[in-house]
């Protein structure tokens, strides 16, 4: 398995801590509202990745949080509490916020047919995690108390910047015209480790704590999360470049300065989804859902079969029109798979071709790409020297990794362009038998039936169903 490593900036061979089992940690949602779908590219690459591991023989084990505990709206220390924000728009607890959003979320992953991490933990399961980790970063002296509340002091990470590639020139929080400078950090990019002193006075979520009544930063809850059930080493972390800073920067700052050793191996991080307007983001108003896509007419799996045509660090544009011809494609897939599955008879031998299972194995060593491995998926289906069940077999086994339920539909459906098709030959059928031209319309009924359409004549007109 061959991999980018964020952190090397180079694709770098895959060699894990433990060769019994990858340790996996992926960042996972801030539950005060819907999942949109930029958000979803990333837990689709996320699952092919995991996926991909346990196909080349390794076992994973996977940790996610769940963000119950509202942070701020923006990249930077500031904005407004999530949680609150959600509280406010819907009258709700936070508690009520979180349940709601989890419960969608998890419904999603379902529908997208995503693999559910092994251990997922809510972030208000581990305050004392938390406030036990703050305490050996004050002891020491990589944190420090500044009225009231808790930050971590960058300047004591001489490595701070390495992952984002960014520097301490172009990094001033302070000379963002929008952003009011915290005035209680030593440095402008010093982040919270707990607040107790803040702006939201009314905050809902508060804890005790040795800092005072109040509630943890963003950033330290994944990192103690893949400690308790990771260990103090990780081999893999992932989420959306929009992680990369500050949070995933922050979360190998205090973590490396709690375990005085390097943390994690290797960060893979998910490009994004764009929109023509640019970055997909929930700030726009009426975002994009899973549901939204369903109350369209559109199959969340083709949804993800898009996503996997792409390649995961190439940011995708999306459109219907993108969308249309991934779930023409997506359908037309389904059924050359069930035309095979109807022509496997029980006489037929299975002598599996290996070059198959190892062309795809490659395709998705190679930096995991997806695109490469829908091709030698496309080639098996049309190769006409191998048996139709021995298609079946290796379809069954590619559909482990990629997981768009290829062999699960009964029933054939029709892309838009065949609908449109049929639409016509009837209409074109319906003319000649208004003109008495009743050969043409024999032709026409015979030409629909070789392409698998049956035609019934009511009274209330043409239908026509497919054959199965």
């Amino acid at each position: 398995m061959k991999i980018y490593n964020t952190l090397s900036k180079k694709v770098e061979e895959f060699i894990p801590i433990d060769k019994n089992e990858v340790k996996m940690y992926t960042c996972g949602p801030t539950v005060y509202s819907y999942a949109h779908i930029g958000n979803l590219r990333t837990y689709i690459f996320e699952d092919m990745l995991e996926k991909t591991l346990n196909l080349l023989g390794y076992k994973v084990k996977r940790v996610m949080n769940i963000t119950d505990v509202g942070h701020i709206v923006s990249d930077a220390d500031d904005g407004e509490d999530k949680m609150m924000l959600a509280s406010k728009r819907e009258g709700k607890t936070a508690n009520e916020i979180a349940e709601f959003y989890t419960e969608a979320f998890m419904k999603d992953l379902d529908e997208l047919n995503i693999k559910k991490p092994e251990i997922i933990e809510k972030a208000t399961n581990h305050i004392d995690d938390y406030i036990e980790m703050i305490q050996e970063l004050l002891r020491k002296e990589y944190a420090y108390i500044s009225n009231g509340n808790v930050y971590f002091d960058i300047s004591k990470a001489p490595n701070y910047y390495e992952l984002s590639g960014r520097t301490e020139d172009n990094n001033i929080i302070g000379a963002r015209e929008d952003v009011e400078e915290d005035i209680y950090k030593r440095n402008p990019a010093d982040f919270a480790l707990w607040m107790t002193n803040s702006k939201f006075s009314n905050q809902e979520q508060k804890w005790n704590s040795p800092f005072g009544v109040g509630y943890p930063g963003w950033h330290i809850e994944c990192s103690c999360m893949a400690m308790k059930y990771l260990g103090e080493k990780i081999d893999i972390h992932c989420g959306g470049v929009d992680n990369i800073f500050p949070h995933h920067t922050n979360e190998i700052a205090q973590s490396e300065a709690y375990t005085g050793s390097k943390w994690c191996n290797y960060w893979i991080h998910g490009e994004y989804l764009n929109d023509k307007t640019g970055k997909m983001s929930k700030s726009k108003g009426d975002f994009l859902t899973i549901e939204l896509l369903k109350s369209k007419g559109y199959n969340p799996l083709a949804y993800r079969f898009m996503c996997l045509q792409s390649h995961y660090r190439n940011q995708l544009v999306f459109s219907y029109e993108s969308l249309d011809i991934a779930q023409n494609a997506y359908v037309k897939l389904k059924n050359r798979i069930i035309k095979i599955k109807n022509n496997v008879s029980n006489t037929q031998n299975i002598e599996l071709n290996k070059r198959y299972i190892d062309e795809f194995k490659n395709a998705l060593s190679d930096d995991l790409n997806t695109s490469n491995a829908l091709t030698v998926l496309y080639n098996c289906i049309k190769d006409e020297e191998i048996s139709d069940l021995e298609k079946l077999v290796l379809i069954k086994e590619f559909d482990k990794v990629l997981s768009l339920s290829l062999l699960e539909e009964k029933n054939i459906e029709l892309t838009d362009d065949e609908k449109i098709k049929i639409e016509q030959l009837l209409e074109e059928r319906n003319n000649a038998k208004k003109e008495k031209n009743y050969e043409l319309a024999d032709k026409i009924r015979n030409d629909l039936n070789e392409m698998g359409i049956i035609i019934k004549d009511t009274r209330e007109g043409t239908i026509y169903e497919v054959k199965q």
